[in-house]
């Protein structure tokens, strides 16, 4: 049983995900800013983020679990993980956090602090991969959590930062991290009209790793033949 009570669950939830989006956007816009490589840039952005989780999933999972995307907290409310009362407060830090953390990556960087981004990121091989993406993630948190426990920081980490580069959507595999990519007009940006495509695939690829692995990580009894007796 967790022994945080909910806002101190709801304030680390909005906190990881703030810092984990100003980490995404604030990486991007230094890169971009540094290189006119796009592959440099997106190295980067993918080591920037990767490292982030490892730190964030280590020194807050013991208070909320650490999900900082409404597709793990839906994962966890329907294996009854997270009860269900909690799953909206859950979402509602996330979607708040990311965009706090587009807006303190913004302001870091002299930004506008609300734009609206224009990078077109839609077709089936997007939706595709964000599947694949989320897939993977929920997957490896799962296994993760029912054998190496100490572990899924880096295995989480360590994930992402290879999905960014074998994913053809760059892995966002996150509904509230994408919502708050759409307000910044920078290199990890996302068009408002391709959330839609994004967030559905995501929560589809999640649901679908949830079926499998809780069918893979549920190990069924052998019986063995009895003996005959001499």
């Amino acid at each position: 049983m967790n022994m945080f009570d909910l806002p101190r669950r709801f304030a680390a939830e909005a906190l990881g995900t703030g810092l984990l989006v100003a980490t995404v956007v604030g990486s991007g816009v230094m890169a971009e800013t540094l290189t006119h490589d796009t592959a440099l840039a997106l190295l980067g952005n993918t080591l920037a983020t990767g490292a982030m989780l490892v730190v964030l999933i280590t020194i807050l999972g013991p208070i909320s679990g650490a999900h900082f995307n409404p597709a793990v907290s839906l994962v966890f409310c329907l294996n009854r993980s997270l009860p269900a009362r909690d799953l909206p407060a859950y979402v509602l830090a996330q979607v708040a956090g990311g965009i706090a953390g587009t807006f303190a990556a913004h302001l870091m960087f002299g930004l506008p602090v609300l734009e609206v981004a224009t990078k077109l990121r839609t077709g089936p091989t997007q939706w595709f991969s964000e599947g694949v993406a989320t897939f993977g993630l929920v997957a490896v948190i799962l296994a993760g959590l029912r054998f190496e426990l100490k572990a899924v920081p880096w295995l989480v980490g360590l994930y992402i930062t290879a999905a960014y580069w074998f994913t053809a959507s760059t892995s966002f595999a996150n509904p509230a991290v994408a919502l708050a990519r759409s307000l910044t007009n920078t290199f990890s940006g996302i068009r408002p009209l391709d959330l839609p495509g994004f967030i559905i695939a995501e929560l589809l690829g999640a649901l679908i790793a949830l079926a499998l692995m809780g069918w893979l990580l549920r190990p069924e009894i052998i019986q063995q033949p009895l003996k005959a007796e001499p």
